[in-house]
């Protein structure tokens, strides 16, 4: 049987809601390229072990520091968040680079080797240098994304904390129905800050200057946001130049020579402003891993940062269409809103501009050989949930 027979199939079944999402994103993935990486979903597992264990110790850290906090005997903590995303395809990056490095028989992720495999091996013995290096290349890998996912986390509690929004901030503390959740984050996010701030300290020089610099321009993005709303006020109220400065000044604001795109994603709708708001974390995380040592190609941090970029608009800024038209929150939804003569036409708009960041990403993906964020593409794309924008044609009501 030839090969577009069966991607059809798996197009089909893609399609099937039965399936989890993350099983149609592999059906998808492979319906969309040809390519079923078996690896990739080992991979995939792995990740998936360490960013847990990696959580669960940062977790039971935070818990004891609100025992002592609220002088209970134990408590409880969990943090709602996507931002761990980038560090995990990041990490199954490197994990792919190491096991390339390993002999046959040799697994560097959980440091086992397969006997039926080394029994065949005539270079096994012979090459066991290379499998102790494979082996600390995981380590570092590892130590690597504890770090940088701990950065994420302490950015965004702080974030939540500056917002008033605590939803995210699971805690449960004994005989207290209802914790101060806002002392609890604040306990939280001072206890990672100060482990973050620790491990800087140890790191070379060149994985703070990564994180300080895009907390810089992040932080930069987020003083603006009172004039931004103010545009999108005056632009409600029928103000033409506010709509031409919403155009101008956010969906085509003027990109820095110096920014990590190249030609074909610098006419973006929204990449200034979104890769202010959310891409440069992420360009910061992966700088951090290269100011370690690692060596990170362009294509695969442009992949991620796109992705994410995407995922912003399709998944956060599309459910919460609402609450930022009531608050008065620009963003690429908001503003298509009121840029466009009708309903139907910004939805259009909406869902042709995010499929351009994840076809763009997609790209990336394939030249930095990566299918885990192939993988990961696809999964936010069946996340999202555009139908419930005003204009869809599919809209319920």
């Amino acid at each position: 049987m030839s090969r577009s027979p069966l991607r059809a199939v798996a197009r089909r079944l893609a399609a099937h809601d039965r399936l989890s999402t993350a099983q149609q994103a592999i059906l998808g993935y492979y319906a969309e390229t040809g390519r079923f990486d078996y690896r990739a979903l080992r991979i995939k597992s792995a990740v998936d072990d360490t960013l847990e264990s990696i959580l669960e110790d940062v977790y039971d850290e935070i818990e004891a520091e609100l025992a002592t906090e609220f002088d209970v005997e134990d408590a409880s903590f969990d943090y709602e968040t996507k931002l761990t995303l980038p560090a995990e395809l990041t990490l199954g990056y490197l994990y792919r680079r190491a096991l390339a490095r390993s002999t046959d028989g040799y697994d560097p992720i959980t440091d086992e080797a397969d006997a039926r495999l080394l029994v065949f091996s005539a270079t096994a013995e012979r090459s066991a240098p290379a499998n102790r290096e494979a082996r600390e290349y995981v380590e570092m890998a590892e130590e690597a994304t504890a770090l940088i996912v701990q950065a994420l986390l302490d950015g965004d509690m702080r974030d939540a904390i500056n917002d008033d929004e605590f939803e995210d901030f699971v805690v449960e503390l004994p005989g207290d129905a209802d914790p101060d959740r806002r002392r609890a984050a604040e306990c939280a996010q001072s206890y990672l800050q100060g482990v973050v701030e620790d491990a800087f300290d140890r790191a070379p020089d060149a994985v703070r200057a990564a994180y300080d610099e895009a907390v810089e321009i992040s932080e930069a993005h987020q003083d603006r946001d009172d004039h931004f709303r103010d545009l999108l006020a005056d632009a409600l109220d029928g103000d033409g130049a506010a709509r031409e400065r919403i155009e101008s000044e956010y969906k085509f604001a003027t990109l820095p020579d110096d920014a990590p795109f190249g030609e074909r994603e610098r006419d973006l709708p929204y990449l200034k402003t979104q890769y202010d708001r959310v891409g440069v974390i992420y360009k910061g995380m992966l700088d951090a891993y290269r100011g370690v040592g690692f060596e990170i190609p362009e294509a695969f941090g442009t992949s991620i940062v796109l992705a994410i970029i995407g995922a912003q608009i399709w998944l956060d800024d599309v459910d919460d269409y609402r609450d930022d038209v009531a608050e008065g929150q620009l963003t690429p939804v908001t503003a298509e809103y009121v840029l466009e003569g009708s309903d139907a036409a910004a939805y259009e708009n909406v869902v042709s501009i995010t499929r351009r960041y994840f076809e763009l990403a997609r790209a990336h993906a394939a030249e930095a050989e990566s299918p885990l964020n192939g993988i990961a593409i696809e999964y936010i794309l069946r996340s999202g949930d555009p139908t419930r924008l005003p204009g869809s044609p599919d809209r319920a009501d």
